[in-house]
């Protein structure tokens, strides 16, 4: 062994991290960083062919972290978790790719190849809780080291949740009537809340983990937060050219069904007109109809970006004013473009704009998002349409 390596520690404990969208890959990335798993494998200076080799190395970095795949069928979230991919295998990470959902065998065979890896994990890594996927997996695993990275405004209302020990269900679908897929889930569902259930660390040796830029109010008994600062992102990339102007930020608000799609063109159309915005990125789940739509109604130049737009943005270039309605991005491009002078500014969803069949807390929940954000400013709505009917373009 060369002496530069040093004495030969504990093996290193196995860890499983469970994305199933760009962002939550992300952070996972962001998470490693935080925890020192995140440095690159680089070739020794030496070719002394000892334990310092670039394949052991290679074979040390992947023992820490493996991150699987749980591919979506969307062709936009596939395309930006492949480039995402990437960037982790770059790191030095494995990276297994799981068609988890291609066809109704598919959940078999994924929970088959990966029932292995699930019982012999030290830490499984999630990023969505939520994820009937991620909770049927968690029944497998007996990890004693559980943890959550950020998947944004969900961050917040699953440790809410988690502290009023309700059962997980998504902000937007809160308040609906269970359906017959949730009744037969919901045994799965109650058995991985005990596993993130608060009190839970310290029992019997389990820890749970929370890694998030999000607000996060209310701590579970028994659960460690650790933020994330974006400092992995602002490492590898940028910073960005600065241009004058503004961009702005799309939402899939009207495709979750919580804000109706005429309302929020004459928004988009009000606000892009008031500020000078140029540029729309567009979320990953934003329909192909509704774009079309809004370029045409607008004018605003539709930007369909490869990678999350902390990296998007980081990478530039990018206004120096970036509009949003509330959504994860008031919390994170501000930590991504700590330094460079852009602003981000947020504007607030009317009530008038919600449909009626939003969750009665759809509301409260928007007005939250923006109101905990910090380091952004908030859009005036005099200009906005509020709840007069929006004018014919």
């Amino acid at each position: 062994m060369s002496p530069a390596a040093g004495p030969a520690g504990p093996a290193p404990a196995p860890t499983l991290a469970f994305v199933e969208s760009p962002v939550q890959l992300l952070n996972v990335l962001e998470w490693a960083h935080a925890h020192g798993l995140s440095a690159k494998v680089r070739r020794p200076a030496t070719d002394s062919g000892d334990d310092t080799s670039p394949d052991r190395a290679a074979g040390a970095a992947r023992d820490l972290l493996t991150v699987v795949v749980l591919a979506p069928t969307d062709p936009m979230t596939r395309g930006q978790l492949r480039r995402m991919a990437e960037l982790a295998r770059d790191e030095g990470y494995e990276v297994r790719w799981e068609e988890a959902r291609g066809g109704a065998s598919a959940p078999f065979r994924t929970i088959g190849a990966l029932t292995g890896r699930l019982r012999q994990a030290e830490r499984v890594v999630m990023g969505d809780p939520f994820s009937r996927y991620v909770q049927l997996l968690l029944t497998i695993t007996g990890a004693p080291d559980l943890v959550v990275v950020d998947d944004g405004t969900a961050t917040m209302e699953f440790t809410a949740q988690l502290s009023r020990g309700e059962r997980l269900v998504r902000w937007h679908r809160k308040g609906g009537r269970p359906g017959p897929r949730d009744l037969l889930f919901a045994p799965v569902s109650a058995a991985a809340r005990r596993r993130l259930a608060p009190g839970a660390a310290g029992r019997d040796g389990r820890r749970v983990e929370v890694f998030s830029s999000m607000p996060i109010d209310t701590v579970p008994d028994g659960v460690s937060v650790t933020a994330n600062r974006f400092v992995w992102t602002r490492t590898r990339f940028g910073p960005p050219r600065v241009t004058t102007g503004a961009d702005l930020v799309g939402t899939s608000l009207v495709e979750t069904g919580v804000v109706d799609c005429d309302r929020y063109l004459a928004a988009v159309r009000a606000l892009a007109g008031a500020h000078g915005a140029g540029r729309y990125f567009a979320h990953r789940r934003e329909s192909t109809e509704k774009l079309h739509r809004l370029a045409v109604e607008t004018g605003l130049e539709v930007v369909r970006p490869e990678l999350p737009l902390e990296l998007t943005a980081r990478r530039g270039p990018i206004g120096r004013t970036v509009l949003s309605f509330p959504s994860t991005v008031v919390h994170t491009l501000p930590l991504a473009l700590e330094g460079t002078g852009v602003r981000v500014a947020v504007c607030d969803i009317d009530p008038s704009w919600l449909t009626p069949t939003a969750s009665p807390r759809a509301e409260g929940f928007l007005s939250g998002v923006t109101g905990t954000a910090r380091g952004v400013h908030r859009v005036a709505g005099t200009a906005l349409p509020g709840r007069q009917a929006p004018q014919a373009p």
